[in-house]
């Protein structure tokens, strides 16, 4: 019998350090906050996601040389299948995460060794057997990963290999300009964004609009719309919304990596499009009753 076809995700590992604050900053003096560290980044938190769905996935990421042994670890004891670059000169990454007390996240980056993963980095042996690429759009906002991302993006492409990619942040997304990360990401099978992200993508707030647009460039477009679930849509139009459930809200880190996995494994699964929908939502829903980005 021959293995389940793998899902290749390739993005950034961070170490995420998370402050809740009591109160609001205090600009030159402190204020109490728990203070957490653990593993994050969005492909990261994508790649763990899968895994504990039970879908087989192999993580492409750049990491600090004395990191290496211990996220290997740490990743094969989700069921993935690390395939980690050890970076001898950077650092392996870290986002500091600052949490309002509704939720909402501010961040502080320092991607480190995640800025050098390069075209030498990319396992192209394993699409031998990969069902679909799905690329974490931190990778596509600085050129040495943006070029290797690339370069495997039209490797799975010349093969019949479905790309996906997410938006991941509409602050770097209006940095390097729309209409650039439109063009990098140009016939990628799948488009996930959120709100904020599908409004600079394509001009509008409208959703009909937002989908009229950006189904030029992507056979298919994801919103996640938070409190109010996600939608789907193509080149026809919308073809189909759902709200999400009601649940306390504690952390929204990783809610939209944890629905595109559950949404893709539903669908590499063989369900069809509402019950893959549901999937997603339901697990971007779990996401944020939990601190942190990936699985407890």
């Amino acid at each position: 019998m021959s293995p389940t076809p793998r899902v290749i995700v390739i993005g950034d590992v961070m170490t995420d350090v998370i402050v809740i604050p009591e109160g609001p900053m205090v600009r030159g003096s402190d204020r109490r906050a728990q203070i957490q560290s653990r593993p994050g980044g969005s492909g990261a938190n994508q790649a763990v996601w899968f895994g504990s769905m039970g879908t087989r996935v192999s993580f492409v990421a750049r990491v600090g040389a004395k990191d290496k042994p211990h996220l290997e670890a740490y990743f094969k004891g989700f069921h993935v299948d690390p395939v980690l670059i050890a970076d001898a000169e950077k650092p392996s990454g870290m986002l500091v995460t600052i949490i309002d007390p509704d939720g909402e996240r501010s961040f502080l980056t320092d991607r480190g060794a995640n800025l050098q993963l390069s075209h030498s980095d990319m396992p192209v042996w394993l699409l031998d057997d990969t069902r679909l690429v799905v690329v974490s759009g931190y990778s596509l906002f600085a050129e040495h990963p943006r070029g290797a991302v690339r370069w495997m993006a039209g490797e799975a492409k010349r093969r019949g290999i479905p790309v996906v990619v997410d938006a991941a942040s509409v602050g770097f997304i209006e940095e390097v300009g729309p209409q650039n990360f439109l063009d990098w990401t140009a016939g990628f099978s799948t488009l996930f964004a959120n709100a904020d992200e599908a409004a600079a993508l394509s001009g509008s707030t409208v959703l009909e609009e937002q989908f009229a647009r950006l189904t030029g460039n992507y056979g298919r477009v994801v919103i996640k719309l938070g409190a109010s679930g996600a939608a789907v849509g193509n080149a026809e139009g919308l073809r189909l919304s759902r709200p999400a459930p009601t649940v306390e809200v504690v952390d929204t880190t990783g809610a939209g990596d944890a629905f595109a996995a559950g949404f893709l494994s539903a669908e590499l699964r063989g369900e069809p499009l509402e019950a893959s929908l549901l999937a997603g939502i339901e697990a971007g829903s779990a996401a944020v009753t939990q601190i942190g980005g990936q699985p407890a």
